[in-house]
């Protein structure tokens, strides 16, 4: 690819790369503007387990943004894919927000909150996790669940500070139990990878994946064959970046870098 600009598709994380919270971050409109204008594939890849897929629509088209529903590829909706295809039946012990289970009930699997009864626990991030949930997700897995993450994120950013997110659920509930995770499907896993370009319909070779944190959308690109743009308005800083053997392609300080970019080449 001998330019930024002459990709097919590009892929962006939301969460530290589109916006923080409700605020959108800089550059965010031009760069959409720009590759709607020249007819490019825009897809939005996040891990979160927060929200449905329709309701990162609304949050992201109530900041001003053109956004399609099949644009957008949830850790939620991956998860429940996986389940729909790599399991016959499960019954899913969710530990998670109200998401999770939509997304769950759109593929017409079973949920439940009988521990005993559950042949899978699925794991994202819970703004209610305690003790008791953490109990009834240990005595799942230790009855035989499957335990799966439904992305790797530690934490995840918010404006000023950082939240934790699903992984450290996860590592509470592997501790207690004693058995580790089996899959976790969310950026950077492979499986997500295939979803992602078969909804693209494009080789990896011709996308771009932007993102802000390097454990999880850079190293997604790197592991589905994508180049990548790493922007420093999220997680990742520039010593952070110094520090990693994740490299990105690209580095801009925000997508303001991109649109200078792609002025100045046209």
């Amino acid at each position: 690819m001998s330019d930024v600009i002459d990709f097919e598709g590009y892929f962006f994380d939301l969460d530290g790369t589109v916006l923080l919270e409700e605020q959108l971050l800089p550059g965010v409109l031009e760069t959409l503007k720009v590759l709607r204008q020249a007819d490019k594939k825009i897809l939005f890849l996040t891990n979160t387990t927060t929200r449905t897929r329709r309701e990162c629509q609304v949050r992201l088209q109530k900041l001003g943004l053109e956004v399609y529903l099949d644009e957008i590829i949830t850790a939620a909706f991956t998860s429940a894919l996986y389940l729909r295809e790599s399991h016959h039946e499960p019954v899913v012990l969710v530990v998670g927000e109200l998401a999770l289970i939509h997304e769950l009930e759109e593929q017409k699997l079973q949920h439940t909150t009988d521990p005993l009864a559950a042949t899978h626990v699925l794991v994202g991030m819970d703004m209610s996790f305690n003790y008791d949930k953490l109990h009834q997700a240990m005595k799942a897995v230790r009855n035989g669940a499957t335990l799966i993450a439904a992305n790797p994120d530690p934490n995840c950013p918010v404006v000023g500070d950082l939240i934790p997110d699903t992984w450290s659920m996860v590592k509470a509930i592997e501790t207690a139990s004693c058995v580790a995770a089996t899959a976790v499907i969310g950026k950077p896993s492979k499986y997500y990878g295939t979803k992602v370009l078969e909804r693209s319909g494009l080789p990896g070779e011709r996308c771009l994946m932007v993102g802000d944190r390097l454990e999880t959308d850079i190293l997604f690109g790197a592991n589905n064959g994508l180049r990548t743009a790493l922007v420093l308005t999220g997680v990742t800083s520039e010593n952070d970046m110094k520090l990693s053997p994740i490299k990105p392609d690209y580095v801009w300080s925000s997508l303001n870098d991109f649109v200078l970019r792609y002025q100045a080449a046209n």
